[in-house]
């Protein structure tokens, strides 16, 4: 449970890792309108959806406790106003809840949706607090479905994909969110916000991309960060750690693991001229993991030898999934992430035996939608199973939700700005699919220079599975897109404090992609200044 606690943190502050989406954006202003009487007339329903229900009640704030497997604590959260709309759409048997919270006092005027996680499609009441506490009236909505780890929805009761649910949670109900948010806010304070923002990460991440593909005149400017697209292929990707530790019978310990992946990080250090813990392309980095055959490792009080069996292992994760003929099908667990976060192993039985404990996200994916067997046994796929479950996912499920259209020409022409970040050591979306995206986007659109009128990608170096949120690192993104929608700065940079291999702070400013940074040789290596914007050697 805390490794899911862990990666679900898309949006959520947690007790050990708190992301506050609107924390660190510009101070709350406090000259308009109020909300004090809390009230709204009925809503009228988005085109295709009927109004069900309208709820509006005024909250006194405080200390508000997110729900579900997420949690969370948000303290100092002033009086608001929470209007719950439910939605319908006629034939499909669905009841989508749409939440807006508005500040009695004190909004910026400005609207803010929230995206959600894993399989949530909407934040939990932490990420609608801090928006309300930094003074944005804000929606999110639950798309009729469940919560991060909540999968009863995936077939209906003929035991086929409820498609009319899955359209709601990969793209229409944010939309719907969207256009009901707009209105209640229209309704309680008497006028249209002034600027209308996306923010999310992973499923949230995916959900600003199809926003700016599908609707591309609902927000103003879109934050999009660890973005899950490419969904089809990626979540079976993910499931390749168990599938190589199961087919090779091979199961190394999370203490082995490290090894591997502390050796790896020490050796490619070094490429961007600073030795400073954090390896700023993954891609670069060739260490052989056969290089650590015979090495002795502490775990847990045991002494264990590193053998050519998991050298193989780690060798087979980091390259990726392959087909039997060796075709390339997608990008591994990047070096420098943590391998075990989809490597896990049980603890011992009574025998001492060990087998792989698949992440949830992936294994839900295969199970429910791919095979259309919940009770499906992961652990059982051969390679080339693996192969063909990869091919059946893209063939069904890329037009729903693999969100990679690279034709943005209706967002650039609305005027909106997408900014995204991507952790170079996220462990569970491997940063290559979002740059491979803002490739094909850049090839589609007219190169690099026109993309960066309205698209702007920032790459993290040592940065986990949304791990500038506050606990594994930190950057002001949405004060940066607010700054490029509402004075048209363009940012340049991205400054930021991420977490080396060794837990130390460092500052860095992260460079718009293509750019990368380089050491300048001279200065604090632990500053921003002593690095430069310099064209990779390679793309």
């Amino acid at each position: 449970m805390k490794r899911l606690l862990t990666v679900f943190a898309a949006g959520v502050p947690l007790a050990a890792a708190v992301y506050l989406p609107t924390a660190s954006a510009a101070p709350r202003e406090s000259s308009g309108p109020t909300a004090s009487s809390c009230t709204t007339a009925s809503v009228q329903a988005p085109a295709g959806t009927e109004v069900e229900s309208v709820t509006a009640v005024r909250q006194e704030g405080g200390t508000v406790h997110g729900s579900g497997v997420l949690g969370g604590t948000v303290t100092g959260v002033p009086a608001y106003c929470e209007v719950t709309v439910t939605l319908a759409h006629p034939g499909d048997d669905d009841h989508a809840e749409v939440r807006t919270w508005l500040p009695v006092n004190g909004w910026n005027g400005r609207f803010q949706a929230l995206g959600g996680s894993a399989y949530a499609a909407g934040d939990n009441g932490t990420g609608l607090a801090a928006a309300v506490k930094n003074g944005y009236a804000v929606t999110t909505t639950d798309a009729g479905v469940g919560d991060v780890i909540d999968v009863g929805w995936a077939l209906n009761s003929k035991g086929q994909v409820d498609t009319a649910l899955l359209k709601n949670f990969t793209s229409r109900s944010q939309h719907e969110a969207s256009v009901v948010g707009k209105r209640v806010v229209d309704d309680v304070y008497g006028r249209s916000a002034a600027y209308s923002y996306f923010n999310g990460c992973s499923t949230g991440g995916r959900q600003g991309y199809m926003e700016a593909q599908r609707h591309p005149d609902d927000f103003d400017g879109i934050l999009a960060n660890a973005p899950a697209i490419n969904w089809d292929e990626f979540e079976v990707a993910t499931l390749w750690p168990q599938v190589v530790m199961n087919n090779e019978k091979t199961y190394p310990t999370s203490c082995e693991f490290k090894t591997f992946t502390d050796a790896a990080v020490k050796a490619c250090d070094p490429l961007d001229g600073a030795t400073d813990g954090l390896v700023d392309d993954p891609s670069r980095c060739d260490f052989d993991p056969r290089r650590l055959i015979g090495t002795k490792v502490v775990c847990e009080g045991r002494e264990l030898t590193v053998t050519a069996a998991d050298a193989a292992v780690v060798r087979k994760i980091w390259d990726g999934p392959r087909t039997t003929s060796g075709k390339k099908l997608w990008p591994g667990v990047p070096v420098g992430a943590d391998l075990s976060g989809l490597a896990d192993i049980t603890d011992p039985d009574e025998n001492g035996d060990v087998k792989g404990a698949p992440f949830s996200v992936p294994q839900y994916w295969v199970a429910s939608w791919v095979k259309k067997q919940p009770s499906f046994d992961v652990s059982t796929i051969t390679y080339n199973q693996f192969t063909q479950l990869f091919k059946q996912s893209e063939a069904e499920y890329d037009t729903v939700i693999g969100t990679d259209d690279p034709d943005l020409s209706a967002y650039r022409d609305s005027g909106g700005k997408l900014l995204s970040w991507h952790g170079l050591a996220d462990q569970y979306i491997p940063a290559q699919g979002t740059a491979g995206y803002r490739e094909q986007v850049e090839r589609k659109m007219g190169g690099t220079k026109r993309v960066d009128d309205f698209y702007r990608l920032f790459l993290a170096p040592g940065t986990v599975h949304c791990g500038l949120n506050k606990g594994d690192g930190t950057t002001d993104d949405l004060g940066a897109l607010r700054t490029w929608v509402e004075h048209g700065k363009a940012p340049e940079t991205l400054p930021a404090t991420l977490i080396n291999s060794s837990g130390q702070s460092v500052a860095r400013d992260l460079c718009s992609y293509p750019k990368v940074s380089r050491c300048t040789g001279h200065g604090d290596r632990t500053l921003a200044a002593g690095f430069r914007r310099v064209s990779p050697p390679r793309r």
